[in-house]
């Protein structure tokens, strides 16, 4: 797993890459892997995240937000805003994190750099996806990072707040890029599902940016079993 440091630096060029793919785009333009949403709404969605993220590592209620005149600078604004409080707090510093990961909602700093780095990943995909670029050149290790926050933080997370129930299939997902598997859903399940694939499009396939149709992906076993299983929220 990356360092703190290294999230830390890798934050910092996917926030600067988002500001590129910003800067050349209409804000109206539809991001159709956020549903409904405008390359407007997606921006404002992420400068909201990175500002809420930095008031809950430093321990302190969110202020409100005033409505952007320019997107790109709120944007930039709250992402500088967000390296600057982890940067100031360090990762070893405690604060709040995420409800439904520890008994009273607060954890290491650390938590939030490798948060954020992921949280902005997917959104950058989305944005760049939405203006018809390359998916973003993050390497197999950060999206296989990505698997694995899905997997050990989120899903155990929503699982706690009870927004979904357990999944009792047996997934086993295989990163054919850095060779490494992930297992989710009952060991002993009589249903198993075998997906293979690059890390970064098993990352795409937890966060619904892509399906299991995928030409990318290869899935062996019952398909319905993991569209069921998929349709659950993983993710908030």
């Amino acid at each position: 797993m990356p360092t703190p440091d290294d999230y830390f630096v890798t934050l910092g060029v996917l926030q600067a890459e988002f500001v590129a793919a910003l800067k050349q785009a209409d804000p109206d333009v539809p991001v159709p892997s956020c549903d409904d949403w405008s390359i407007g709404d997606l921006a404002d969605h992420l400068a909201g995240v990175h500002h809420w993220a930095a008031a809950m590592a430093r321990d302190e209620d969110e202020a409100p937000l005033p409505v952007p005149l320019d997107l790109v600078a709120a944007y930039e604004e709250q992402a500088a805003g967000l390296r600057e409080t982890l940067s100031a707090l360090g990762p070893e510093a405690t604060g709040r994190i995420l409800n439904g990961l520890t008994e009273d909602g607060r954890g290491p700093v650390s938590f939030w750099f490798r948060r954020q780095v992921h949280e902005t990943l997917v959104h950058l995909w989305d944005i760049r996806t939405a203006l018809g670029l390359d998916a973003p050149e993050a390497t197999p290790e950060l999206w296989a990072d990505t698997v694995d926050e899905v997997l050990t933080v989120m899903y155990p997370r929503q699982i706690a707040l009870k927004r979904t129930r357990k999944i009792v299939t047996r997934i086993e997902l295989t990163a054919t890029d850095i060779d490494q598997t992930w297992a989710i859903g009952a060991p002993n399940a009589v249903q198993k599902v075998f997906v293979t694939g690059s890390a970064r499009d098993l990352a795409l396939l937890l966060w619904g940016r892509t399906t299991p149709r995928s030409a990318a992906l290869t899935v062996t076993g019952d398909e319905a079993a993991l569209a069921e299983a998929l349709s659950r929220a993983l993710v908030p």
